[in-house]
Order: C-alpha cells, then structure tokens, then sequence
C-alpha cells in the first residue's frame, strides 16, 4: 500500500486567465475574484486523481479538510486520512495554511513515512513546501499556477499522475533533486522577469512527464527573432485580428512594428494598429466576438515545450475552440526546438480531452520563410 500526501492550493492561478501573471497575496486573489476569475486548482487535482481511481485499492491519502484535498478525494472516490488542522469557514485559505499543512506532513512522516507528497499550486505553492519540507520527503506537483518555473511539476496534471501511477504499480521511477523557483510577481507585472532559486526537492521522474526548470537569460539570436518578426509583418492580413502571446519572441514582432505591446501579457494587432492590451480571457473573447477573421500568435517556453498552459491561460479552452488550431501561427528559434531533445510541445489547456483533440504535427516558424513541422504531445 503506497502512502500518498496531498495539498492543494485551492487559489492557485486564479490570476492567470485575468492577466494578472500570478496570484500570490490576499490583494491579488481578491482583485482575480472582482475580474470574474474562478477557481481551477480544484478541478485540476481531480483530473490527476481520476488517472488513480483503478489503483484505490493500492493507495491511501494523507490530506487537508474541504478544498485543501479533502473535497477532491471524495469526488475521486479515493480513500483517505485527515490531517489534524482547522481551516478558516470562508475558505479563504492563504500561504499560512500550507505552511501548516507541510509542517504536519513532516510531523507524519516521522511517525509513518509517507512515500511521497502530491501538491497542488504554482511556484508560490512549491517554495512554500520546499521551505518546510525540503528533501525530507519525496514530492510532485499537479500545475495549476500561473508562472511554474520550478522543476518539482509534471508537465500536466494527467503526466503527474502516470508518475504516481507506475509508482504504484511499482514500476522503475528514478527519483531527483529538482530546483524550486519563483518569480518577483511585482517585477513580473512590470515586464522584468526575475526568478530565484529557492531550494531542491527530491522529485520522481518518468521520462517526459516532469517538466525541465524554464530556462532564463537574454535570447542571443536577434537576427533569428528579427526574420521571424519580419516574415510575420509581411504575412499579416488586412482586417484580420492577431493575437499576439506572451514571449520574447513574440515581442519581437510587437517590437519591430513599433508598437507598445507587453512582455508578458497578450496583446491585440489589426491593421498594424495596437487596439488592445494586456487582454484578460474576457476581453479576448468580446474581440473574436467582433473579429471574424482572426489568429493567435503564440510562442514556446523555453526548456519546457509548453505553448498554452504557462504564464497565458488567457487563452482558455473557450478561447482556443473559437480561433481554431489551424488559426494558431506557432514561432520559435531552432534553438528552443534542439533544446527540447526530441520531447514534443505540451498544451495544457485544463481539458485533457480538448489537449488531446489537438495533438499531431503543428507547423513552427523558425526563422525568414523558414518552417518545420514539430510534434505537439
């Protein structure tokens, strides 16, 4: 019988669809809720807990009342064990409460060892653990923040259950120090990406299910960017909306039109004209309400292979069906590609079948009329 930890982060990336780029603090929940953002942490853990529900009988859970883990268990029909901790009526957990939550996995495994903690949360929710638990218990996390950068995370929440899942089975899983990593949100909001190194935490691994640490640094192929951003201009169409992602390869094209675009949030072109930005996941979709012709211009994350599903969950599942996947213009530098090491691109939409629906070959520009054709997973 395998012994299974789990915390959710029930606030976890509430930020990310109302281009927020993050949802640590009370302030920023708050303002996520007065946008209209709903809660997604929850039904993420449960889309990894439904991968389990054929190994109940292998398996027994260690969790938090309500949303903390408990609610989601009981959905998943999989057996458990509270721990002993008071969560606040309103549900309005914050980080103290998973603090606390770790401190009283820590304190069970001294007496019971608990083979290994499933946490649910963005790079806030990883720091958190790692700061209590460090390597002391072997973890993984289920994706559903805003900015993962840490390397503690499955590539989706279905992948960080096939990990558990041949854990169980009593497959081979090799078991690494993977680095924890977090990013000043107040910097992120202000275009300057700023990431840290927390700590490591022993970390699972089955082949390409676990994420690589997002790699950093300054792009060092400028004329590469520049023909991308060039073939692009000459390839847009009159009266057609774009949609231009978070990235700097995408800035790139914003940058050589002179427009005032962002960074890191996702931004609206037609006619070579800037007519919205920093969009939320409502504002995009009153644009496609309007826009019949439209594209979305997305880029991929570095060392991750992720192009939805990190730091642009303004392109929500609602928002991808109505652009359409052969409406979506995919660009890249060779080198990010090479650096994948042959993993294919991930789309987490939130959706496993939707991600699913969208999987195949997808055409990537990679440089002045250049394309390949590349492997989405």
């Amino acid at each position: 019988m395998i012994r299974l930890g789990l915390i959710v982060n029930p606030w976890a990336g509430i930020g990310g669809s109302v281009a927020l780029k993050g949802s640590d603090g009370e302030a920023t929940v708050a303002e996520a809720l007065k946008r209209g953002a709903q809660q997604k942490s929850g039904l993420r853990t449960l889309q990894a807990l439904e991968i389990l529900k054929p190994l109940a009988d292998q398996c027994q859970f260690l969790t938090c009342p309500d949303d903390m883990g408990a609610n989601w268990l009981e959905q998943a029909e999989l057996a458990f064990e509270l721990l002993p901790m008071t969560l606040p009526a309103d549900g309005q957990t914050r980080a103290e409460h998973t603090l606390e939550a770790a401190r009283l996995m820590l304190a069970e495994n001294r007496q019971r060892p608990i083979d290994l903690l499933l946490f649910a949360g963005g790079d806030g929710t990883a720091r958190d653990i790692c700061s209590v638990v460090g390597d002391a218990i072997p973890v993984l996390g289920i994706p559903a923040g805003v900015k993962i950068h840490s390397g503690v995370y499955g590539i989706t929440p279905v992948a960080s259950a096939e990990v558990v899942a041949q854990l169980i089975r009593g497959g081979l899983v090799d078991v690494r120090e993977s680095e924890v990593r977090d990013l000043d949100e107040d910097a992120f909001r202000k275009g300057v990406v700023r990431a840290r190194h927390y700590g490591d935490m022993k970390v699972p691994q089955l082949g390409h299910f676990v994420q690589a640490v997002k790699m950093g640094g300054v792009e060092s192929e400028e004329l590469v960017l520049a023909d991308i951003a060039a073939t692009l201009q000459q390839e847009m169409e009159d009266d057609c909306l774009y949609l231009i992602g978070s990235g700097k390869t995408t800035q790139a094209l914003l940058d050589d039109m002179g427009l005032d675009g962002t960074l890191l949030g996702v931004d609206a072109v037609l006619n070579g004209e800037l007519i919205g930005r920093d969009l939320t996941e409502q504002h995009i979709l009153q644009l496609l309400a309007q826009y019949p012709e439209r594209r979305a211009v997305l880029s991929i994350m570095g060392g991750q292979g992720h192009i939805i599903g990190r730091g642009n969950q303004q392109f929500s599942r609602e928002v991808l069906s109505q652009i359409g996947r052969e409406q979506l213009i995919l660009v890249s530098t060779k080198t990010k590609i090479t650096e994948l090491n042959g993993r294919p691109l991930v789309i987490d939409s939130g959706d496993s079948e939707f991600d699913r629906a969208w999987a195949g070959t997808i055409e990537v520009l990679t440089g002045y009329q250049d394309r390949i054709l590349y492997p989405v997973g």
